[in-house]
């Protein structure tokens, strides 16, 4: 059920403003519902707009952690790449013009994978999956026949236990071959933000503007955090600015934790980075 309210912007214009009611279902249906009816519309915009320099600049990423089809100790390994929680598919393009002979482009949001696959059409390499995460690796790889498996843009967060997270990284230890390069990349929100720090600008164009804001409830302890996302549209530059809001959890992942899992998996960390907003992106290899 969707309802109208009107709020009053930063600039004293009247907008109106949409929330939809939260599905009542598991933590990772409520993710995949928040993106397929609200923020896929909005997410290859807030990460810049432009999927092909996107791809250009996680090409880049992945060349400079080591991520290509040689770099596998199995000499026919290489040929194989899963891109866990794909989104519209960044990563998976970065993965098949660095050399990759199959990319395996996973999630669950159809709208994601629909936009993939209109650009996708000219890339063979790229395979579009509609699957969960969770059972992906098992279901399509045959144990140790991956060059490379990443898994970025947050989706860690988006399995509603920790043990998820740990039985993940197992899962990906068994599809890696010897000598196999994993990157994770995903937000350390186990500290919480108070006041101001809360809300977290994304982007701001002409006719949008997303904002973040985190809540960390008592009700799951240090579990996991509420992130509502708030986007202001307007159709003309004269027009008045609309809201549309929406919320989900998140899990809470503490880098020392993360990393300690890894390890109890089989994978050997071999380099690490921190960004803003606590993003941590941590690259590994399956060893021998």
């Amino acid at each position: 059920m969707t309802t109208a309210t009107t709020a009053t912007t930063t600039s004293g214009t009247t907008a109106a403003v949409r929330s939809s009611a939260q599905p009542e279902g598991r933590p990772v249906d409520q993710a995949v519902d928040h993106y397929d009816r609200f923020l896929a519309e909005h997410y290859t915009w807030m990460l810049g707009g432009d999927l092909d320099a996107l791809a250009a600049a996680q090409r880049a990423s992945l060349s400079r952690w080591g991520v290509t089809p040689d770099s596998a100790a199995c000499p026919t390994a290489g040929a194989l790449a899963v891109d866990l929680g794909c989104g519209p598919g960044h990563a998976s393009l970065a993965l098949a013009a660095l050399g990759f002979d199959s990319v395996l482009a996973v999630d669950l949001s159809r709208p994601l994978l629909s936009e993939l696959a209109a650009h996708a059409d000219r890339v063979p390499a790229v395979r579009v999956v509609r699957a969960d995460v969770r059972g992906a690796l098992r279901e399509l790889v045959r144990p140790g026949s991956a060059g490379a498996v990443v898994c970025l843009g947050d989706t860690l967060t988006h399995l509603p236990t920790r043990g998820d997270v740990a039985a993940l990284f197992a899962d990906v230890a068994a599809a890696l071959a010897p000598g196999g390069t994993a990157v994770f990349a995903y937000r350390d929100l186990t500290v919480p933000l108070t006041g101001t720090d809360r809300f977290l600008p994304v982007r701001a164009t002409e006719d949008r503007i997303m904002t973040c804001f985190l809540e960390y409830p008592d009700d799951y302890d240090d579990y996991t955090v509420v992130v509502h996302d708030l986007i202001h549209t307007r159709v003309t530059p004269d027009a008045d600015w609309t809201l549309t809001a929406r919320s989900y959890r998140k899990l809470r992942l503490a880098h020392p934790w993360v990393v300690q899992q890894l390890g109890t998996a089989g994978l050997r960390v071999r380099h690490e980075e921190s960004g803003p907003g606590g993003m941590r992106t941590v690259v590994l290899e399956r060893g021998a």
